[in-house]
């Protein structure tokens, strides 16, 4: 695969919310949505065109190692699908204590199922 290629599906620090403020700002301005391992919060940005996305694992989920399991998956998941997802839109996923022992496939099809209920998935 060429290098542009791979940019395109990457996952890149300008995809990611990284300041404190902006998960405040999802979680007081956005709209949430539970399921049984995720919830995810979402809040239309005024400030960005693109998908940016936020994963929070705390230390209930797991040992650490647990945690940085969920969160790769989670990274993973929203990499191969940031494309269907509508643009400018801020993200909020927050894994629960049974994501830990949930399938890669089964925190794909939460996070798909809830990204529908919230009505941010482009038509395709």
């Amino acid at each position: 695969m060429t290098r542009a290629g791979r940019a395109r599906y990457g996952f890149p620090r300008s995809a990611r919310l990284t300041r404190a403020s902006e998960f405040r700002q999802v979680k007081s301005e956005g709209k949430s949505f539970t399921g049984k391992h995720l919830v995810l919060g979402v809040l239309p940005s005024s400030v960005s065109q693109e998908v940016r996305v936020g994963i929070i694992t705390s230390r209930r989920v797991g040992p650490a190692v647990t945690r940085n399991q969920v969160r790769r998956r989670l990274r993973e998941i929203f990499r191969l699908n940031q494309f269907r997802f509508t643009r400018g839109l801020w993200m909020v996923i927050i894994a629960r204590v049974s994501a830990a022992s949930a399938t890669y496939e089964q925190l794909q099809r939460e996070v798909m199922r809830l990204a529908e209920r919230a009505c941010v998935l482009t038509a395709t």
